[in-house]
Formats: structure tokens, C-alpha cells, sequence
């Protein structure tokens, strides 16, 4: 018991009796995603602090669980987050199983470290979601594909985070690229730039429930001063102000020139142009043509007899290049979006899988088509030739 001697009496005691099973309220045995009981460090931080740090996570979490939903292609819910302080090492005791933990640095806008922990048998039906699968029998190791994988699915959900958090604070909240770790809480150390390991950290617990396929508990750690932070910045309502421009200098004081001589009238015998002619200061007169006879235009009638084609003219344009173009689909962004692209990331068109694609020459559509793989090179097989009503269609 040597690393729990910062713990007072009652906190030990708390932990002998959930141990000890004597508690009826202890939700350690059911399923779902109940958090167990926790001893909790009261001091460090207030209720209202708790209440507004649970505001928080549920108004950010829910942007969180949108952005997995789209990539899961499953509905995502996370409940209400329950808030409490331990240290590092008594979270670990109360969740003694192999961990996904997922380190994020904050780099501009709030000055700390952000980790998230889910359960490797969640992350591996995440990752096997992600990588085309149905979610039900995911792999039992967790490999490093399936652990990029993860990696960035929480890197998605961690961008939609501080897009919230930058809504909520009103001031600009990035994030760096994650780090990656599986860990054993029952054998092992949380191995994190955060915290050490008997330090009390802010944790936050979310379930989370993926369309049958995962119901489960889903933990933000966060440091104190992190914490505070946030909750600061929440009660300040007022965005961040502008740095006041520097002051102007005084403009020199400037000598006032004599009044020129008053202008005398031309002479009578001048005869000047009216305004607006002439360029430049020339004095050119405009030209001016009148009684000119006008008369309506006249066209030859239109022959309807059919016109000689002389088909062998086609031979003239055999040669000239058109460019042969298939479009997988479109999406439009954001500057901001756009901004936000880095390596990894993915860009969702508005084409659904298997659909068609469209064949395009000189950038007008022609036919519709189907991707294959010959040899080692892509091609697509013409489906179907575009109608001239459909061409037409798409050059509205």
C-alpha cells in the first residue's frame, strides 16, 4: 500500500469496501459502461468546477461522437460524463484491462495534455469497422494497423473536439498529431507526458455506445491546471480582445499656401467643348454624323432542303487530343476545412461505394463506368453511354 500513502483514511476505507463487494450501490459487476466506485479528491477541485467540466465534455463529446459515427458508418451516443479527481495509479486499480491510450498535446489555446483510454476489445471493433468489417468479430490482437487505425478515428474525434472547445472559449484550440499506446492497466505503468503516476489527474468518464456493437466506457484524463483552465475560460464570456493599435503620431503641422488668383472668365470669342469630350487634355471634337439614312438589315431565306455532308471531313479532326477524365465524385469545404487537411486525413465524396463512376472528355460527361485493376494499373470499364438529355443535364 506504499504508493496509496497520499490517500486520507476515508479514501482508503472506500477502496477496502468496494474491494470487499459490501457496498450494494457499487456498479462494478454490471455491464454496460458503469463506472465503478472511485475515491474521489474533493478538495482540488469545486462543484461548480465539476459541473462545469461535465458541461464540457458533453457539449464537445457529442461533437466527437458525430465524427466517429461518420466514420464507423454506425450511430454513436455518449452519455452525460461523470467527473472525479484520483491519481493515476488508483484509476489504473479500478480498471485493471488492456487499454488503448491515446495521448494529445495541446499547441495552441490551452497549455497541457489531453488522454483518452478505451478498452482494447472496444478499439479492436472500431478498428475493424474502419477497415471494412461489420464489427462483430473483430481480431483479438490489436496490431499497429489496427492501432492506426484507432489512432485516427480519435485523432478525427480530437479535431472535432477543439472545434467545440474553440466555439465554447471563443479563441482558436489546436491539437498535435496522437500518440498511440496499448497498456495493461493491471501490469503496467500509464507511460504519458501528463502526469506521474501518484499525481491526482481529472477524470471523465463517458459511455459510449456503438449501434449494438460496443456498450462501454470511453475515459478523458486531464491534469488539474488543464482543468481549471478550461472552466476559466468557459465562465469568461468575453472573447479575446484585439491588441490595441499603437498610438498615431501627431501629423507636422503643415503651411497653409496663399488662395490662388481668382480664375478669370475666357474670352467670349473661345468656343470650348462640352464636358466629358476629349482625352488626355486634347481638345478633339467629337464626330457627329447626322441625316445619315438607315435602313433595316436583310438576310437571304432560310433553304430547308437538307445540306451535302461530306463525311470524309472527319478525317481532318482524327488526330487531335481530348482529355479522358473519371471523376470518383465531389465535396466542397471550408477554407478552414481545407486548412485543417494534413497527411492522413480523410476527404468524404458524394458518391456512395460501387456507385458508378462518371467518364468525362474535355471535361464534359459522356458515360458511366466501373473501376478494375489491370495488371498493376487502374482502368474503368464504360457501362453505360450518357443520353444526349443526360449531357445536356449536366451542362446546366
Amino acid at each position: 500500500m506504499a504508493m496509496m500513502s497520499d490517500l486520507s483514511q476515508a479514501e482508503i476505507d472506500a477502496l477496502l469496501s468496494g474491494a470487499g463487494g459490501g457496498d450494494s450501490n457499487d456498479d462494478t459487476s454490471s455491464g454496460g459502461g458503469a463506472p465503478p466506485n472511485m475515491p474521489d479528491t474533493d478538495d482540488l477541485l469545486t462543484p461548480i468546477e465539476k459541473d462545469a467540466l461535465g458541461e464540457i465534455g458533453n457539449i464537445s463529446m457529442g461533437s466527437a461522437a458525430t465524427t466517429l459515427s461518420t466514420l464507423l458508418g454506425h450511430k454513436v451516443s455518449i452519455t452525460t460524463p461523470n467527473v472525479t479527481v484520483a491519481p493515476m495509479n488508483i484509476i489504473q486499480q479500478h480498471y485493471p484491462l488492456p487499454y488503448l491510450v491515446v495521448e494529445v498535446a495541446y499547441t495552441i489555446g490551452i497549455d497541457g495534455n489531453n488522454v483518452f483510454a478505451i478498452q482494447a476489445t472496444d478499439a479492436a471493433v472500431i478498428a475493424d469497422l474502419m477497415m471494412g468489417g461489420d464489427g462483430t468479430n473483430p481480431e483479438q490482437q490489436l496490431t499497429e494497423l489496427h492501432m492506426s487505425a484507432v489512432g485516427e478515428a480519435m485523432n478525427q474525434m480530437m479535431g472535432a473536439v477543439a472545434t467545440s472547445l474553440s466555439s465554447m472559449f471563443k479563441k482558436k484550440i489546436d491539437i498535435s498529431p496522437p500518440k498511440v499506446n496499448l497498456v495493461d492497466f493491471g501490469t503496467e505503468e500509464i507511460v504519458t507526458d501528463m502526469a506521474k503516476s501518484t499525481e491526482p489527474v481529472v477524470r471523465v468518464a463517458f459511455r459510449m455506445e456503438v449501434d449494438g456493437l460496443i456498450d462501454s466506457e470511453i475515459m478523458q484524463m486531464l491534469t488539474v491546471n488543464v482543468a481549471k483552465e478550461m472552466v476559466e475560460a468557459l465562465m469568461n464570456d468575453e472573447p479575446e480582445e484585439a491588441p490595441p493599435p499603437p498610438p498615431k503620431a501627431a501629423p507636422a503641422p503643415q503651411k497653409t499656401a496663399p488662395p490662388p488668383p481668382p480664375k478669370q472668365a475666357p474670352p467670349p470669342q473661345q468656343n470650348y467643348p462640352p464636358p466629358g469630350y476629349g482625352y488626355g487634355g486634347s481638345s478633339m471634337q467629337p464626330n457627329v454624323v447626322t441625316n445619315m439614312p438607315v435602313s433595316p438589315a436583310q438576310f437571304m431565306p432560310l433553304s430547308m432542303e437538307p445540306v451535302q455532308v461530306n463525311e470524309s471531313n472527319i478525317n481532318l479532326i482524327l488526330d487531335v487530343p481530348l482529355q479522358v477524365t473519371v471523376e470518383l465524385g465531389r465535396t466542397k469545404k471550408t477554407i478552414k476545412e481545407i486548412l485543417d487537411l494534413a497527411t492522413g486525413s480523410i476527404v468524404e465524396l458524394d458518391k456512395l461505394a460501387g456507385e458508378p463512376v462518371e467518364i468525362q472528355i474535355n471535361g464534359h460527361y459522356l458515360a458511366k463506368g466501373e473501376v478494375v485493376v489491370i495488371d498493376e494499373n487502374f482502368g474503368v470499364r464504360i457501362t453505360e453511354i450518357a443520353s444526349p438529355a443526360e449531357r445536356a443535364a449536366h451542362l446546366a
